[in-house]
């Protein structure tokens, strides 16, 4: 029998177990998610009505806008409140591996050694140089620490030294909208200069007079690099002489030096077109002459050498492009003779210029080759690569007069090296590998893989994939696949300290090189845009796929995520495929194509027509239309999601995943978790400063590690 005492005391227990349970089911029915007001928008187009019902959010100015934003902040914080000191611990972990007081690899530049370093503590980096020698005094050019302490965002860019070493220009951007005021300093007094120069791109260039400063303005609304001005020193920059105006609003301009210092070089470039003008750098008041005028479809980039000028074309149908070389006073194509011509195996990315010696970048069958090859013809060859999961790019390499070529190399379980390669006696010296502090990092301890799926059309996908030793192909492990897939640019195999924070508990990670990008050539590139767009998308689904094919994972443990136009792939793939993922994340998200390709106003758009169509064309629009996540949301199960943006993004404007989110709250069917973040203080590369970016990726690991169960 039970006492009275003690039926008391247990029904006391039951009771506060009741109340706890009503103010645990109150607290949890508090955590809603806010509701965006839905007001109807008709956007017309080819006869064809669109109704966006949260075309509202597109204005910053509004109050209710941003108390929108903030809500979901909210509703952010009190969702993963749980992962709250999870978040933090992720942020230790990953910052213990980096070491604070790092300084990079010295490079030599018209007498001086430039070296860029970090101290303990410290979020930014200090700019410093040592005259003629290593054991010189050094010379400090800028402690962005001292200089970022009064913002929030801060980034300096841009740094350009005068050819007598006595005047630096820099960018600064205080706003994360990648609007740069140009300042100059005077090198041997610190003396900030009064003249600032506004909305500009951030670089400029010297003319060989030391006074004369070339400089690239933007558009104000737009944000499009579209004039090119001449400032002389000591004048007001109201005064500057506008040398050129890009009036084609699908190009942008920029303006530098030739690396023989011989040419200050302005160019344009639209997705499929270039054109050059160059001007003697001792004659800097002078009138730019053009280089050969631009042709749509005609690529083409300079490099100066002697008297002659090096061109890497597409010229003839050379898709892959080649090597033309031609003369300083013949520079229309006619002249261009061919000097390294197309294979249609080989894409050729870039040349490194030496006074002995060419270095080609290239790219065969995923794989970055750098070939040496001497002027006197008497040497031809490639620096050897011994696995299929790298990353090979040539550095600086500013020096002419040198038998020194300088690479960076890594790989996904190899840490980041800086590499001096003696092209005349082939001696290699690995001057700096990236340290991994902890003492837990073993490189050994990682497998990595080159994988290929298989495309609905046939084509091979490949993935490079890495994951720790001893894992079992049970379709348990959790797998994050990355992806990206526009503009031809390629995600190369890289490493990532903090990616192991991942590996370490048990994730597999991968990079599908998705076409759109060129990681097998140009026609990968053309076989993933305009009106081939889908090809991105399909291709990362069937990588996906294949990894629960094979066993790595299966679909309640596969997580997806990407950036930008990756985000847009995220996008598409969650409404063609969402069944197949668990978790993704999309940040900065491009989602709402046709409305922003059809709004000319928005910086960058008009420049996009050649990637992804020009939607006042019917076909284009009709495309778009059919991929576009933001129009394509509709009434189903979606996979947990966690979106960020930034309100300063100037490249994809907050308010397209916003929309997006609103829209997919108002439809999915599921219980799935969606977050919505903004970083109200930054703009489309997120926070600024190297260890606050730390708490952005720590934000991400926790979101997908919380869906796994793992706690710690």
């Amino acid at each position: 029998m039970i006492q009275k005492s003690t039926f008391f005391s247990i029904a006391s227990l039951i009771f506060a177990a009741s109340i706890y349970a009503q103010e645990t089911s109150k607290k949890t029915m508090e955590i809603t998610p806010p509701k965006a007001e839905k007001i109807a928008k008709e956007l017309k187009a080819h006869d064809d009505i669109r109704i966006d019902n949260y075309y509202w959010l597109n204005n910053p100015e509004d109050e209710k806008v941003i108390n929108y934003l903030k809500e979901e902040n909210e509703y952010y914080e009190s969702m993963t409140a749980h992962t709250k000191k999870f978040k933090e611990d992720l942020f230790e972990e990953m910052k213990a591996r980096i070491k604070e007081d790092d300084e990079s690899v010295p490079y030599k530049l018209n007498g001086y050694y430039y070296i860029t370093r970090y101290e303990i503590g410290k979020d930014y980096p200090i700019y410093t140089r040592k005259k003629g020698s290593l054991e010189a005094t050094e010379e400090i050019l800028f402690d962005v620490n001292e200089m970022a302490k009064d913002y929030s965002y801060y980034n300096l860019t841009g740094l350009n030294v005068s050819e007598d070493n006595k005047l630096v220009s820099f960018g600064v951007d205080t706003l994360s909208r990648r609007k740069y005021d140009i300042y100059i300093k005077n090198l041997e007094t610190g003396e900030i200069y009064p003249e600032r120069i506004p909305l500009t791109t951030g670089s400029a260039t010297w003319g060989s007079d030391n006074k004369t400063l070339f400089y690239t303005r933007k558009d104000e609304k737009t944000l499009r690099a579209d004039r090119i001005y001449r400032h002389t020193l000591g004048t007001d920059p109201i005064a500057d002489e506008l040398v050129f105006t890009e009036n084609d609003d699908t190009f942008n301009t920029y303006v530098y030096k030739t690396k023989s210092k011989k040419f200050i070089v302005i160019g344009s470039y639209s997705t499929l077109t270039s054109e050059f003008r160059v001007l003697r750098a001792d004659r800097p008041t002078g009138d730019f002459k053009i280089f050969q005028p631009r042709e749509r479809g005609l690529e083409y980039s300079i490099s100066h050498y002697g008297n002659n000028w090096y061109v890497l074309t597409n010229k003839d149908k050379a898709l892959n492009f080649k090597l033309m070389k031609t003369s300083e006073d013949k520079t229309s194509k006619e002249n261009w003779e061919d000097m390294i011509p197309h294979r249609d195996d080989v894409l050729l990315e870039d040349i490194d210029i030496f006074k002995d010696y060419l270095v080609v970048s290239e790219r065969n069958n995923g794989l970055t080759k750098l070939r040496i090859k001497k002027w006197n013809g008497k040497e031809d060859y490639y620096l050897p690569f011994d696995n299929e999961t790298y990353t090979a790019f040539t550095t600086q390499n500013p020096e002419f007069d040198t038998k020194i070529l300088r690479y960076g190399y890594n790989s996904l379980n190899t840490p980041a090296s800086v590499i001096d390669f003696n092209m005349e006696t082939k001696e290699k010296t690995v001057l700096k590998e990236t340290e991994v502090l902890g003492g837990k990092f073993d490189k050994d301890n990682y497998e990595t893989e080159r994988l290929w799926a298989t495309a609905a059309d046939g084509t091979k996908i490949p993935m490079s994939v890495i994951y720790r030793k001893g894992i079992k192909k049970d379709g348990k492990n959790p797998t994050l696949v990355y992806g990206y897939g526009s503009y031809g640019a390629t995600i190369d195999p890289y490493f990532s300290s903090v990616r192991l924070s991942l590996l370490d508990r048990g994730f597999i990670f991968a990079i599908a090189h998705v076409r759109g990008g060129e990681y097998m050539g140009r026609q990968w590139y053309e076989d993933g845009k305009l009106l081939k767009k889908k090809n991105t998308f399909t291709d990362f689904i069937d990588a996906s796929k294949y990894l629960v094919e094979q066993g790595y994972t299966s679909p309640e443990h596969l997580y997806a995520s990407g950036g930008s136009a990756g985000g847009l792939l995220m996008g598409a793939v969650i409404n063609m495929a969402p069944h197949l993922y668990n978790g993704v994340i999309a940040s900065v998200p491009f989602v709402d194509v046709v409305t922003t390709m059809l709004d000319d106003s928005i910086p960058l758009t008009t420049g996009e027509y050649d990637e992804w169509g020009n939607p006042n064309e019917v076909e284009y629009y009709n495309y778009m239309k059919s991929y576009s996540p933001y129009d394509n949301v509709e009434a189903k199960a979606y996979p947990n999601m966690l979106v960020t943006t930034g309100l300063h993004d100037s490249q994809v404007q907050y308010w397209e995943p916003a929309k997006w989110v609103a829209k997919l709250r108002d439809l999915k069917t599921d219980n799935n978790t969606l977050l919505l973040q903004t970083n109200m203080d930054a703009g489309h590369g997120g926070a600024s400063g190297r260890f606050e970016a730390l708490k952005e990726v720590a934000m991400d690991y926790a979101f997908l590690l919380d869906l796994e169960g793992i706690k710690e």
